[in-house]
């Protein structure tokens, strides 16, 4: 067996799920805020469209190794629109989903071995990665006094010759901390001057409610040399099942990581690549109807955890909240074990996201309504109760 991957983490999700079984309803149905899902479906047109593509016997053949001319195209269109600098369809390559656009562009550019400077709460599916890879994930500690935002000179100091990447994700997966443009140009800066790359997964980019483009990079000439940027389709347009990301590099990189896209999945699945051209020119409304719900359910979870300061929100943006739970000398698994199994509400612990962490839940809103979202005042005050008297056994 591969030592590497024994000794990576098992998939977190199913291991929470499995503390509802614990759940006797009373309270009412399950409250799930643990998983990044979109919490709305597609349009009907979008889906209508898709099961056309699905249905042509151009979906059943290989597409290209990067993706669809069209999509790719298309995306790139889109991009150097956002950025106002041009990018080429022929520097992105379309994937089955960012967590795989992240996974081959770790293997383009580090070995066993090697390092990538990983923030710390990170994403989970990013130190997995890197871990059956064989790869350090060297961490990069972030304070809530400051927003959990990295900073520059403390990466700085951990960077050596064995590193051979900064990872940042914007809006964060799990804190929800949006960077500002002049952090990420400042990371970008320190990359460039390190000679190494900075990995940017944008994935929850389109839910950030300014219409501005998020950074300055691709207007820097010296994009190609440092950055790969990282995006989901699945996310922006509620399409998670069909498993399409983008990764946008220079086409030195793309070179290298075309090799690895060809072994893991000769080409992206067709149908959805087929239709998404035409979900980018004619879904601007409901991607703007969608964002506003999710700032929507933002305020009522600010709203509900009013009713609760001890439960205290340190970060909030895009899909999520990284709350400081009020017990301490407790764990956080402890405590959303507790939860879900007494109150049906399922969020996930800081544990999952790194060392350090204990003392946070991440809670996944925009993944329910705000009706939702309502019902945790209630909950958490039975959850009180309920802790209440664990402790005191």
């Amino acid at each position: 067996m591969n030592l590497n991957l024994i000794d990576t983490a098992t998939p977190p999700i199913p291991e929470a799920t499995d503390w509802l079984s614990a759940y006797d309803g009373r309270l009412g149905p399950v409250l799930n805020l643990s998983q990044a899902v979109p919490g709305d479906p597609p349009p009907l047109v979008f889906l209508e469209k898709i099961g056309l593509a699905a249905g042509t016997t151009e979906a059943t053949q290989y597409g290209d190794i990067f993706g669809d001319d069209r999509l790719r195209t298309a995306y790139a269109a889109n991009c150097s629109s956002l950025f106002k600098a041009p990018i080429d369809f022929e520097e992105v390559a379309i994937t089955a989903g960012c967590n795989q656009a992240f996974f081959v562009s770790i293997m383009a550019l580090a070995a066993a071995g090697d390092a990538i400077l990983l923030p710390v709460p990170w994403y989970f599916n990013h130190k997995m990665t890197l871990d059956m890879l064989g790869i350090e994930a060297r961490p990069l500690p972030l304070h809530a006094e400051n927003g959990f935002l990295p900073d520059v000179q403390d990466a700085a100091e951990l960077i050596d010759n064995s590193v051979k990447a900064i990872v940042l994700v914007t809006p964060n997966n799990p804190t929800g901390a949006v960077y500002p443009s002049g952090l990420i140009e400042a990371f970008f800066n320190l990359a460039h001057e390190k000679g190494i790359k900075l990995i940017l997964d944008e994935t929850y980019r389109d839910f950030l409610i300014d219409d501005a483009a998020p950074h300055g990079l691709f207007k820097d000439r010296r994009w190609q040399d440092t950055l790969v940027s990282l995006y989901s389709f699945s996310k922006s347009y509620a399409i998670p099942g069909h498993r399409l990301g983008a990764l946008t590099a220079s086409r030195k990189v793309l070179r290298e990581v075309g090799k690895i896209l060809d072994c893991v999945q000769i080409c992206p699945a067709r149908a959805a690549q087929i239709s998404l051209p035409w979900a980018m020119a004619n879904l601007g409304d409901w991607r703007a109807e969608i964002n506003a719900q999710i700032a929507e359910r933002a305020a009522a979870f600010r709203k509900a955890l009013a009713h609760h300061p001890a439960w205290k929100i340190e970060q909030i943006g895009a899909y999520f909240a990284y709350v400081r739970h009020p017990f301490p000398d407790v764990s956080g698994a402890r405590v959303a074990e507790w939860l879900a199994g007494s109150c049906g509400v399922l969020a996930l612990p800081g544990s999952y996201f790194g060392p350090g962490q204990d003392q946070y839940l991440r809670f996944a809103f925009a993944n329910v309504s705000c009706r939702t979202i309502e019902q945790l005042p209630t909950r958490l005050e039975a959850f009180s109760h309920a802790a209440s008297a664990t402790c005191a056994n």
